[in-house]
């Protein structure tokens, strides 16, 4: 065997019996085995966890085995577990790092293998490369030890993790308040790690939770994937409405990602998202300190930042540059498009859990409805329109590149153009404070083409514009 194993922005992830097969799952093990050793941490414990997908308990303990058979003693969690309370087990047990078998919010098709170091957050890029580096050719080259005699020797040891984690919020944030608010919560787990989560937290008060989507089914009814954007979450949506709810909070597979819909049944972007968030920690909470974010989410956040005097540090696409620079600078917050939030006191990754408790503690300590909570942000630094298309493309991506490289024009979708970011993909900064990225994906033929602006009536004109720079039109 000799297949080429690349990893992304997490780690890797690949379509279920054509390349995600036991045997490459070993691999991704015996290369971070390898990995760990490299930096000098042979021996000791790693945190294995795993998602609701097809056969992930199963890939789960054959990353176990190899890890035991390379010498490390593992925490293997004993249910499927959210992304960020395994996460926060790795760094509460002190572990050297950790694999989660999940594929995120990927079809139903996928399943995926990511690594975190020590901290629970994202391995830096180059940590990666060298993961990459050390995955062997070969399933024959995988060392492993059988799951029965690493159990019964207790280098695999199976564990719960949700009362530290439990415990751990209550450090965070007051539940209490939200218990006793008398608030009707819909929450959609999609099917996936966040099921039962906001029940157990919030159960013993006035507020009632009302989950749909919170069994296992791989195949992700009523959605395309069990990523928090529409029409994804259309079904939560028309729920809310239905149950006159005040709330609808949704949790992607793996439960560290975070939707979000307001009481009318209105989707809240995942940029309005994490500018409310920033809000709430500096107006509510009082808090200060340094706000990191992607090149590819809210220009909102240099406008908070401005107003409340902390710092802004824009950073490529994906945790794996979001976790090392939020732990560089003790970051307040740091965050994503694609509806990713981490905190400080946490650990340095995507918390979908305690993101959706800061919302409802925004709701209650505010006393607003969400879309009131909408309307506040946009009262301090006025309103932000958002949308992006995904197409596909034919042809050579380097031409494609240069020609976006050459395009220079001097307006987008009737504002005019001031100036081009290619930190990662391409980002046309607008007269408004508003921008056009285009971005390329690291795992198939698809330009993603994006735009955040204060004009709502150009944001389609901007998106259009961005495909003729791309070419598509």
């Amino acid at each position: 065997m000799s297949d080429t194993i690349k990893f992304g922005t997490d780690g890797w992830r690949g379509v279920i019996a054509e390349d995600y097969t036991f045997a490459n799952v070993r691999r991704c093990a015996q290369g971070f085995s390898s990995y760990l050793k490299a930096i000098e941490k042979s021996g000791q414990w790693v945190v294995v966890g795993y998602d609701k997908r097809f056969q992930s308990e199963n890939f789960a303990l054959a990353v176990a085995e190899v890890l035991a058979g390379n010498g490390f003693k593992v925490h293997l969690t004993n249910s499927a577990t959210p992304t960020p309370v395994i996460s926060f087990s790795i760094a509460h047990k002190k572990a050297a790092g950790g694999v989660n078998i999940t594929a995120s919010h990927n079809p139903p098709t996928d399943n995926g293998f990511k690594v975190r170091d020590q901290h629970g957050g994202a391995i830096a890029p180059e940590g990666l490369e060298i993961i990459e580096s050390l995955i062997p050719a070969s399933a024959e080259e995988v060392l492993r030890t059988p799951a029965p005699e690493a159990l019964e020797a207790g280098t695999i040891v199976r564990f719960d993790p949700a009362e530290d984690y439990i415990n751990h919020l209550g450090s965070l944030i007051d539940l209490e308040p939200i218990r006793n608010a008398g608030l009707k919560i819909v929450v959609d787990a999609m099917w996936g790690n966040g099921a039962g989560w906001f029940t157990r937290l919030l159960a013993g008060g006035k507020t009632q939770v009302i989950e749909i989507h919170n069994e296992r089914n791989p195949i992700y009814p009523e959605m395309k994937r069990p990523e928090p954007i529409p029409p994804n979450i259309d079904v939560g949506l028309q729920k809310t409405v239905q149950e006159n709810a005040d709330v609808l909070i949704v949790t992607d597979g793996d439960a560290d990602r975070l939707g979000f819909g307001d009481e009318h049944g209105a989707f809240i972007n995942q940029l309005q998202t994490y500018a409310l968030l920033a809000y709430y920690l500096l107006e509510v909470r009082k808090e200060r300190g340094a706000i990191v974010k992607t090149l590819s989410t809210t220009s909102m956040l240099e406008k908070l930042g401005k107003l409340y005097n902390v710092p802004i540090y824009e950073t490529g696409v994906g945790f794996k540059y979001v976790a090392p620079k939020m732990i560089e600078t003790n970051a307040m917050i740091g965050g994503e498009e694609s509806g990713g939030y981490a905190f400080r006191g946490n650990v340095p990754e995507r918390d979908g859990i305690l993101a959706g408790l800061f919302i409802l503690d925004m709701m209650v300590q505010l006393n607003c409805k969400p879309s009131e909570l909408l309307a506040l942000l946009f009262s301090k630094i006025g309103p932000h329109y958002y949308d992006r298309i995904d197409t596909k493309f034919t042809g050579d991506r380097a031409s494609r590149e240069n020609l976006i490289l050459q395009a220079n024009p001097e307006t987008i979708g009737g504002l005019k153009f001031t100036g081009l970011n290619t930190m990662d993909g391409f980002k046309f900064n607008l007269e408004d404070g508003g921008w056009l990225l285009i971005r390329f994906s690291g795992t198939e033929p698809i330009i993603r083409v994006y735009t955040e602006t204060t004009h709502k009536d150009s944001v389609q004109a901007i998106l259009q514009d961005g495909l003729k720079i791309a070419g598509i039109k």
